[in-house]
């Protein structure tokens, strides 16, 4: 028989409720993840996990490659967008992801990413990339978007699933040493 691997269901996962302590670390990953991508023209994104001890704390940040340019560059028709405009992650890796954090005690609690000199707001585009088709949430996370204007970090804000009201409502956040 195969190895039992652990995964973490909504009733485990308080994370989604918001008002979750980041540490400087993370955010000053995100930050740099952040500037690092606007030098490429392109939105940063990734995900923030922690300790399932601790369940409201994110303390590792993981940037992932956006491979929206990519796509965009072979096939221009098919993927209109560019990466300053959107995110595409390879599912595969951030599948995987998930699973090891489970394994290994801790838990992928935020998906973090950048919008390119607009706010940080939770777009239309967002929602539809981080839900099934405008329906529930793909993954049981809280969602930070982090603004980068002219090159520098001007905002954080994090996001939630508000299931009343069937979409995303900003949820304070706290950054701990």
């Amino acid at each position: 028989m195969g190895e039992k691997i652990h995964v973490v269901t909504s009733s485990e996962t308080p994370w989604i409720y918001g008002n979750l302590r980041l540490t400087r670390g993370v955010i000053e990953e995100v930050e740099r993840a952040g500037r690092a991508a606007y030098a490429r023209d392109e939105e940063a994104c990734g995900y923030i996990e922690g300790p399932l001890t601790d369940a409201l704390l994110g303390d590792r940040a993981v940037e992932l490659e956006n491979l929206a340019n990519k796509y965009h560059a072979i096939d221009p028709e098919g993927h209109p967008r560019t990466g300053r405009e959107y995110f595409k992650i390879n599912g595969m890796k951030f599948e995987k992801a998930l699973r090891q954090s489970g394994e290994q005690g801790r838990a992928v609690k935020v998906f973090f990413h950048s919008h390119l000199d607009c706010g940080a707001y939770f777009s239309e585009e967002d929602a539809r990339s981080m839900t099934m088709d405008g329906g529930e949430p793909s993954y049981a996370l809280a969602y930070l978007v982090t603004a980068v204007d002219k090159g520098e970090v001007t905002a954080h804000k994090l996001f939630i699933w508000d299931p009343s009201s069937r979409g995303f409502t900003e949820s304070p956040f706290e950054i701990v040493d």
